[in-house]
């Protein structure tokens, strides 16, 4: 009887979908974003790869993730920040101003039934816009490009849970403001609360900067670099999750304030432990072809070994070119396969303008067995090196790894510009015209 219900409401939510000008008008709009992007990225992979008959330059940085995947699918981050918001709104915002909302509440079914409805329509409503960039991956393959499976879904991937994120959120809003014009400004104000945030964590670190890996933009950065992170993974899904839930509680118009208020309180409490909890989480796996996440297996192997704890200071401030790469090349690996790695951020101002010589500027101090040693060099292996003798073990042969080459490709994006900025805005609005035509 359950799933009867919840088929009827999936019908239900679908046909509203479908009658919503925003969603069209998204659709609309997502074909020539997407376009642009493809069509741009192709242009600049083709010139460095050598178009007209130059050589490839940096021919191992020529990568499909980077070079046409990431640019092609930014668009629907921009969709996901600025247009799918609206779809979800007017999911609830319209049946509250409308008063379809109590008539909602009278059918069969628990309101948790409703709003999950309601989620799975706009996760199949999203899916439905990345035919475009569906399409842009068929061109590429059909120019000859290649395309590295586990990196390709593992992006996709991002990319949805990015876009139900943005959704947990503009529902959450549209059920507590009163209409859908509060809702959009308290969607667009965490939008830009996040942006906000990763801007001052950028200058100061610490806290900050562990809070700044959870907003919409940091963790998809980690999916456009070809790493999924469990605790990232969890995050996402834990804050869509809240945003639905938060809209159940206060949509029941039978609810009294007391129980609205403690029901959310109760929610904001479950969400921060979870939270807390995932940022102990280490576990991850490097998608992209390059492995520009992992160090060598020979390396790996020997740090799977070290079982004890491992603490790191980094006496460089967070607008340091130096701490960049750190952490990039040599932190972000580290945290893969070390399971009791500390790292403290020492630096006492956010430019090192201002450091004295006595505070050690530019130091990183590593610790391990109560034995302590520094390094100012970020370069890999002379890390590894150091932390190699301080567990007093042996650095692994140096064995032959085959040498990502790259994939240089000098073609032009034939036929894109018809298919994005001309049959897909007509294929949509031939379609909204025959939809409005039969309703």
């Amino acid at each position: 009887m359950r799933s009867h219900s919840l088929t009827q409401l999936l019908a239900k939510e679908w046909r509203e979908l479908f009658a919503s000008r925003s969603y069209w008008l998204l659709l609309l709009m997502i074909g020539p974003l997407v376009g642009h992007g493809f069509i741009t990225a192709v242009g600049l992979y083709a010139e460095a790869s050598g178009a007209g008959g130059g050589p490839a330059a940096l021919a191992q940085g020529l990568t499909p993730l980077d070079g046409i995947l990431v640019p092609t699918f930014g668009a629907y981050d921009l969709a996901a920040m600025f247009l799918f918001p609206f779809v979800a709104i007017r999911t609830i915002a319209a049946e509250k101003q409308s008063g379809a909302l109590k008539l909602m509440l009278q059918l069969p079914g628990s309101l948790a039934t409703k709003v999950t409805a309601k989620a799975l329509v706009l996760l199949g409503g999203w899916i439905v816009t990345l035919l475009p960039g569906l399409l842009a991956i068929v061109l590429w393959k059909f120019y000859g490009g290649h395309l590295y499976a586990p990196e390709t879904l593992n992006l996709l991937f991002g990319h949805l849970l990015r876009a139900m994120l943005s959704a947990g959120i503009a529902v959450a809003a549209a059920a507590l403001a009163e209409n859908a014009a509060s809702a959009a400004i308290v969607t667009l104000g965490f939008t830009v609360g996040t942006w906000a945030l990763d801007f001052v964590a950028a200058g100061r670190g610490g806290f900050l900067q562990q809070l700044a890996a959870y907003t919409p933009t940091a963790t998809l950065r980690f999916f456009e670099h070809g790493l999924l992170r469990l605790n990232i993974l969890v995050a996402m899904l834990a804050i869509s999750v809240a945003g639905f839930a938060l809209a159940g509680i206060w949509l029941h118009t039978g609810r009294t304030w007391r129980f609205r208020l403690l029901g959310t309180v109760s929610l904001a409490l479950i969400l921060g432990v979870v939270m807390v909890g995932t940022n102990r989480v280490r576990a991850s796996w490097d998608a992209s072809e390059n492995r520009r996440n992992s160090f060598s297996r020979a390396d790996e192997a020997t740090l799977g070994q070290i079982q004890q704890p491992l603490k790191i200071t980094v006496v460089l401030s967070p607008e340091d070119p130096r701490l960049t790469d750190y952490e990039q090349n040599v932190l972000r690996k580290l945290r893969r396969v070390l399971p009791r790695l500390d790292v403290d951020y020492a630096a006492k101002s956010s430019t090192g303008l201002f450091e004295k010589p006595e505070d050690h500027y530019g130091e990183i101090w590593y610790e391990m067995n109560g034995q302590k040693a520094m390094e100012r060099s970020t370069i890999e292996q002379v890390v590894l090196e150091q932390i190699y003798k301080l567990a007093a073990i042996n650095p692994p042969a140096r064995a032959e790894e085959n040498v990502f080459s790259g994939y240089p490709l000098a073609v032009r994006a034939r036929g894109a510009s018809w298919l994005f900025y001309g049959l897909w805005p007509l294929m949509t609005i031939i379609l909204w015209w025959i939809k409005n035509r039969a309703g």
